[in-house]
Order: structure tokens, then C-alpha cells, then sequence
């Protein structure tokens, strides 16, 4: 029986994934096999020796201590694409918020209550939140990973003049763009082309403070940034500095903070990217799946610390190796196994960085012995058996 310990609520459809035949929930730290999670803030926690997984039921994993779960053969996964619709949706209503002043219009609506001239007053100073268009004008677009693709492709739609920019965009992503999405040579060809700029890229030490003062003041008199990404890819000293000089006429962010409450031109909106139902439900179902392939057939896919590695079962029992990517480690996790008198039915092998990850099929159940004698290696952090 495998214990599978949840951090936060997730939605019933995930939970479900589970067969109450080999799985069950657990509350107890230390004994649990994998952990499911949203926003609960790992980073200090204490990881049970028995912890092989953690699923992220999102794109983000920054409340997770990556590099601490890698040395200890952890291996941590997220749900890329599964609220991609949900984010793309909430940019679209950044997007009209930020052109059209519709809230500050329907809290001093509000602000009226009943009063006996309100048709009056209304027709008498609608002239207050006149607005802009998004049609015609551009739209630069940061990151071309799944939500990044579908903002552009919608920005299409509303007749918008769209500019994306994505140094490591995937062959799979530009198949799904627009052809109509042209394409920028670097940052700064963005910042000086755009109406309206939005953000979609993960936050890492690299793109930490990607939009500071000088990008900032790279942008067209009046436009507007949105960040439905990570808060910390916008300096927000400096976004306060470009919004009181006027040189950016609003920022939209779904990343609330004590610095941006109350300011002129901020638009705050509580972290609801990914809060709709059939998000968190596609994130669920994603993240339970991801870790039912791997703690069954050691399988992975969609980790943040290995690459995908996903092999078609043979032979009678699977090695599951987590190791570190240094040279000769594969012929020497195969030559191990040959000593034994084992035959190897199929292998597959994949490095990310610092870290590795080799499968292998042999012929028989029988490797308890040379799996122990592989978790001896220093630079072996995890083996694990599946018969």
C-alpha cells in the first residue's frame, strides 16, 4: 500500500485517480511515498526517507525546495498546461480592465446608490471612463510556453497586432502559434513595439526582475504591463517609479503586495489565475496521474528536476535509478547488472543538468542484491525496484 499525503485541499477528481486497492491518504510526516501540493510552503519541511515524490497541482514550484528534493532522489513534477485556459481567460479581463476603466465606473455607480437623478448623473459624467480599444493595437507577448501561446492566439482573435518573444520556444509550441504572431529578436524589440505587454514565464534566479528600470523605460509612453506569472519577475519599486513618471500607464498583476496596494494605475487582483473549478480539477487529475506512472512504472514526465523519461514495460522487473549526471555512469550501471549474470531487456537513459535518470528492464524479478549494491554508489541518490 502506497500513502499519498496531501498539503492542501485538492479537488475530488485527482483524489479519485487513486485505486483505494493500492493507495490510501495519510497525515502522518515521514510516511508517506509521495505528496501532493498546491501553495503549502515546503521549504523548510522535513522529508521522511520513504518521500520518493512531490507533485505540484500547478505550473509554479517555487514553494518547493527543488535542489534540496534532487540530492535526496526526490523527484518533484508540476501540471504545465492544465490552467492554461484559466490564466489565459483572467489576462483576457486584465487585458479589458486595464483598457476600459469598467471597476472604478461600477464602484462610483455604486457609490450613488438610489439616488432620484442617477440617470442623469450617469449620462452627465460617463465621460469620466472613456476608454480605449484593444483592436489594432499591439500586444507583446513574453514567454511562448502553453498559457503564453494562448493569450497570443486569443490577442489574434480581437484583431490585436501580436509580438511574441521566446528564446527557447519548442517546436511542439510553434506549431500552435498563430502564424499571425510575429516574432522578436530579443526583450527590448518587445517593450518598444508594444500597447500592451504580458508576462508568462517561469520565475527563476535568470528571470528574476526580467521587467526593472531599464527595461521599463524601453516602453512606449503610455502602455501597460500585466503579470499573471510569478510576482517576482517585476521590480516593483521601479514599475511604482515608470507609473508616477507616466512613462507606463498601468499594471495589471494577480500578485497582491503591501508595496502595490492603493497605488495610482495598479490594478491588484488576489492570485485567481488558476482559481476556476475546471483548473484546479485539470491540475488535480494531472499531478495524480503524474505520480501514479511513476511510483507504478517509474515513468516520468512533466518534472522539474529530470527530464521526461517514460519507457514501455518488458522484462520482469524495472530499476529505477536517480543518479547524478557524471560521466560513465551508464556503463557502469549496466556492467553491475552483467556481473550479476543479468540480461537487460531494454534501457533508457536521460541527463538534466547535474541529474540523470536511467530505467532498466532485466529478465528477472530477482534484483534486490544489485539494486542494494547500486544504492552503495555516492553518486546513485535513489534506486527503486517494480516488479
Amino acid at each position: 500500500m502506497l500513502n499519498i499525503r496531501c498539503l492542501n485541499k485538492i479537488a475530488e477528481a485527482g483524489l479519485a485517480q487513486f485505486p483505494q486497492a493500492s493507495y490510501q491518504f495519510t497525515e502522518q510526516a515521514g510516511a508517506e511515498d509521495a505528496i501532493l501540493v498546491r501553495s503549502a510552503d515546503l521549504k523548510e519541511m522535513d522529508f521522511g526517507a520513504g518521500l520518493k515524490a512531490i507533485a505540484r497541482a500547478g505550473a509554479g514550484t517555487n514553494n518547493i525546495p527543488t535542489a534540496r528534493c534532487s540530492e535526496a532522489g526526490i523527484v518533484v513534477f508540476n501540471t504545465p498546461g492544465a490552467n492554461a485556459n484559466a490564466v489565459k481567460e483572467l489576462v483576457l479581463a486584465g487585458l479589458l480592465m486595464s483598457s476600459r476603466p469598467v471597476v472604478p465606473a461600477i464602484a462610483w455607480i455604486e457609490s450613488l446608490g438610489s439616488a432620484a437623478d442617477l440617470a442623469q448623473r450617469v449620462e452627465q459624467e460617463k465621460s469620466r471612463f472613456v476608454g480605449t480599444e484593444l483592436k489594432g493595437k499591439t500586444l507583446g507577448v513574453i514567454g511562448l510556453g502553453a498559457i503564453g501561446i494562448l493569450v497570443a492566439n486569443l490577442a489574434v482573435e480581437l484583431d490585436m497586432q501580436v509580438v511574441g518573444y521566446d528564446p527557447y520556444i519548442s517546436v511542439d509550441a510553434a506549431w500552435k502559434l498563430s502564424r499571425q504572431v510575429r516574432h522578436a529578436e530579443s526583450l527590448e524589440a518587445v517593450l518598444k513595439t508594444a500597447d500592451y505587454v504580458t508576462i508568462h514565464v517561469p520565475l527563476t534566479p535568470q528571470t528574476k526582475n526580467l521587467i526593472a528600470a531599464s527595461q521599463l523605460k524601453l516602453m512606449k509612453t503610455g502602455a501597460v504591463l500585466l503579470n499573471f506569472a510569478r510576482g517576482g519577475l517585476v521590480q516593483e519599486d521601479a514599475v511604482l517609479a515608470a507609473l508616477a513618471a507616466r512613462q507606463i500607464r498601468g499594471y495589471v498583476t494577480d500578485f497582491p503586495s503591501p508595496a502595490l496596494a492603493g497605488k495610482r494605475g495598479v490594478t491588484l487582483i488576489p492570485h485567481l489565475g488558476a482559481s476556476t473549478e475546471e483548473a484546479e480539477e485539470n491540475c488535480a487529475v494531472m499531478a495524480a496521474q503524474e505520480l501514479i506512472d511513476y511510483l507504478e512504472n517509474g515513468n516520468i514526465r512533466n518534472a522539474v528536476n529530470l527530464p521526461d523519461v517514460v519507457m514501455e514495460r518488458s522484462g520482469q522487473a524495472r530499476l529505477c535509478c536517480f543518479h547524478r549526471n557524471v560521466p560513465n555512469m551508464l556503463a557502469h550501471i549496466s556492467g553491475m547488472i552483467s556481473k550479476q549474470g543479468i540480461n537487460i531487456e531494454n534501457l533508457l537513459n536521460r541527463s538534466q543538468g547535474e541529474f540523470a535518470y536511467t530505467l532498466v528492464d532485466v529478465d528477472t524479478p530477482a534484483v534486490e542484491e544489485i539494486a542494494a549494491t547500486l544504492r552503495q554508489q555516492p553518486e546513485i541518490l535513489r534506486v527503486r525496484v517494480i516488479v
